[in-house]
């Protein structure tokens, strides 16, 4: 069984969830680690945590918990 994602205008087909997250996750700017979960979008850029964010440069950006 195959499912699609529709994303910015493809569709992309898998069999597995860990394939389309392999394909899919966006890369952290700063530390190059695949953001499975929830990331930061700071200025048109991906990161993991306000941490990475800040590490690059960002301003104002804090992690919530």
């Amino acid at each position: 069984m195959t499912f699609e994602v529709h994303a910015q205008g493809a569709v992309h087909v898998f069999d597995c969830f860990s394939c389309a997250i392999h394909r899919m996750a966006p890369i952290c700017e700063h530390c190059r680690v695949q953001i499975i979960g929830q990331g930061v979008e700071a200025d048109g850029k991906w990161y993991c945590g306000a941490h990475c964010a800040r590490s690059d440069g960002r301003v104002g950006i804090v992690d919530r918990v």
